[in-house]
C-alpha cells in the first residue's frame, strides 16, 4: 500500500466541472492499493499519518500533527501508484488491486480518519481533477507491507 501525501493550505476535487470535495490548511492524500494489502497495512499508515509532525510551530519547526491543527484530510483513490514501469514505456497496472475490493477498503479508511479529522474524499474510479496550493511544498511518501511501514 503506498501513498504520496501533500501538505497544503488548500485542496479540492472536481468530477465533471463539479466540485466535489475540498479542504483548507491540511492534508491530501493519493491513497493506492495493490493486489495483497490488508487493513493492517491501512491502519499502519493511517496511524502514522494522524501522529507525523510536518506542520510548523509558533517556530516555524515541524512539529505538530494534523490533529494538533486541527487539519483537515482529503483522501483521493490512485491506483497508479501501483503502476509498474521497470519494463518498456507503457506502465502495467496489474498489481493494483481489483475495484471492488479497492473501493470497499479505501472506505473504511475515509471513515477511520472521520474519526479524528474532518475527511473529504474525491470520488472512486472517477476522471477527476485535483487542485491544491501546497504548503511548503511539503511532501512525503509512505508505504506499508504486511502490517509494517516500509521505505
Amino acid at each position: 500500500m503506498k501513498v504520496v501525501l501533500q501538505r497544503v493550505k488548500e485542496a479540492y476535487v472536481e468530477v465533471n466541472k463539479d466540485k466535489i470535495a475540498s479542504i483548507s490548511n491540511g492534508l491530501l492524500v493519493f491513497w493506492g492499493i495493490e493486489k495483497g494489502d490488508s487493513f493492517k497495512d491501512a491502519e499502519v499508515l493511517i496511524e502514522k499519518i494522524l501522529k507525523l509532525r510536518i506542520f510548523s510551530d509558533e517556530h516555524g519547526k515541524m512539529n505538530l500533527s494534523i490533529k494538533d491543527i486541527d487539519g483537515k484530510v482529503l483522501i483521493v483513490s490512485q491506483f497508479t501508484l501501483a503502476g509498474n514501469y521497470i519494463k518498456g514505456n507503457r506502465p502495467s497496472f496489474i498489481n493494483a488491486e481489483d475495484p471492488a475490493e479497492a473501493e470497499k477498503m479505501l472506505e473504511k479508511i475515509i471513515s477511520v480518519f472521520s474519526n479524528s479529522v474532518e475527511t473529504k474524499s474525491g470520488q472512486f474510479g472517477a476522471m477527476m481533477e485535483v487542485g491544491l496550493k501546497n504548503d511548503g511544498p511539503i511532501t512525503f511518501v509512505l508505504q506499508a507491507k504486511n502490517g509494517q511501514l516500509i521505505n
